[in-house]
């Protein structure tokens, strides 16, 4: 194998799995952990809007706040 491909290699994986996680100061399973834990409460933000198109009298602010304190949680870590 060539010092050529190695080094391909090597780019692409930081290209993929580390330069984005480094913009933010963070490793790359701390982002996994951070943007797991988003995705997880956009789910739940989600199924609360969902719920609340079936039943408007449930989860009348629930997406809403989950919304906001993501959206908090973004803007802290810029």
């Amino acid at each position: 194998m060539s010092d050529q491909s190695t080094q391909t290699r090597t780019s692409l994986i930081d290209r993929w799995f580390l330069a984005h996680p480094a913009t933010v100061d963070e490793t790359y399973f701390q982002h996994m952990r951070f943007a797991g834990g988003f995705a997880f409460w956009l789910i739940v933000a989600g199924g609360a809007a969902l719920a609340h198109a079936a039943i408007p009298a449930v989860c009348e602010t629930t997406a809403g706040r989950i919304l906001r304190k993501l959206v908090a949680r973004m803007d802290a870590r810029h």
